[in-house]
């Protein structure tokens, strides 16, 4: 029995002690960005991106993730691209809420339908006239580290909001 505990020791140091390097096939493939800030007033930031995004006449995203969640950063470093940034800047205002282990900022969940946040990130997107119009969606996005860069693109280019001709 000693001899196995040290067999499997011996195992485990190698293991963790390996030099062998990730191939890039494995490495990440998708930008990262930790922009999930626990001492700003989320609920004024909230009130003021729907006030801006009805006052612009565009909608608005509220990313309730946190910097140690993966999808929460993945999500992030994809708002964060050039090709996002021209779809979100003028279509939507955006804000982000750290909701710390998924117990901080749960009014904000509560104000637009969820009674808890189960995954992050959770993103509410609102109209200009401040509904939500991805309730059933909203929480899904746990996944967003592993989601393709063009179902993400697909996904709020659908959430546009709807304008008039003049």
């Amino acid at each position: 029995m000693k001899f196995i505990c040290l067999f499997l020791l011996a195992g485990l140091t190698v293991a963790c002690t390996s030099t062998t390097q990730t191939p890039a096939a494995f490495a990440a493939e998708h930008p990262e960005a930790r922009l999930y800030d626990e001492t700003r007033d989320a609920a004024a930031d909230v009130d003021a991106a729907l006030i801006e995004a009805a006052s612009s006449d565009k909608n608005a995203i509220i990313v309730m993730g946190a910097n140690w969640c993966h999808d929460s950063r993945a999500l992030a470093g994809w708002f964060e691209t050039e090709r996002f940034q021209t779809l979100l800047s003028e279509n939507f205002v955006l804000r982000y809420v750290d909701v710390g282990q998924k117990n901080r900022n749960i009014d904000i969940a509560r104000r637009f339908g969820l009674d808890e946040v189960v995954g992050t990130p959770t993103v509410f997107v609102t109209d200009t006239a401040g509904r939500v119009k991805n309730l059933e969606t909203a929480p899904t996005w746990r996944n967003a580290a592993s989601r393709d860069e063009d179902d993400i693109y697909t996904y709020f280019a659908n959430l546009t909001p709807a304008r008039t001709s003049d």
